[in-house]
């Protein structure tokens, strides 16, 4: 059963709950974490886009080892636009974490961090496909699932539905 008062939101109040948590110390005191959120034994931590590779990096030595999966969401009209989600687990600690990136609609473009975790190569390769984001450093950006000549991002909440394109 849900219980709401079981949830903490906020950088600060994420921060001062979880001192012991080297990911979080590590990145709190440097201005990497813009914000964070502990909800239905979830956490969850913005981070700031030039900030994705270091965060990945402290993750990997705070003992997650594996990253579960890579995907973005559009949500437009509103900006920052797109939210690149980012799952990761730990097997020893038996914990989870997700990280999200909040991109400009004006630049959709992020690190990648594939020379840190290469299972992300083919996510970020669909994100960049269905959504148009591109990830700097990526070593073989182009499109996975449609044709390289299609025109436009199907994910993209402004895309056509109808009539030809």
């Amino acid at each position: 059963m849900y219980d709401p008062a079981s949830m903490v939101r906020g950088k600060d109040a994420i921060l001062q709950n979880y001192k012991g948590d080297s990911f979080l110390g590590a990145l709190g005191a440097d201005g990497v974490i813009v914000d964070a959120k502990f909800d239905r034994n979830e956490l969850t931590v913005e981070i700031a886009r030039e900030s994705i590779i270091p965060a990945c990096e402290a993750l990997k030595a705070d003992g997650y080892t594996f990253l579960e999966d890579v995907t973005a969401v559009d949500w437009y009209p509103s900006e920052p636009r797109f939210q690149i989600v980012y799952h990761f687990l730990s097997f020893s600690q038996k914990r989870r974490i997700r990280l999200i990136v909040r991109l400009d609609s004006d630049t959709p473009s992020i690190d990648s961090i594939t020379p840190a975790w290469p299972a992300a190569n083919f996510y970020e390769r669909e994100i960049f496909d269905l959504f148009g984001v591109h990830f700097g450093g990526h070593p073989n950006l182009r499109r996975i699932m449609m044709p390289e000549d299609w025109k436009g991002y199907p994910l993209r909440k402004d895309y056509p539905v109808e009539g030809y394109r």
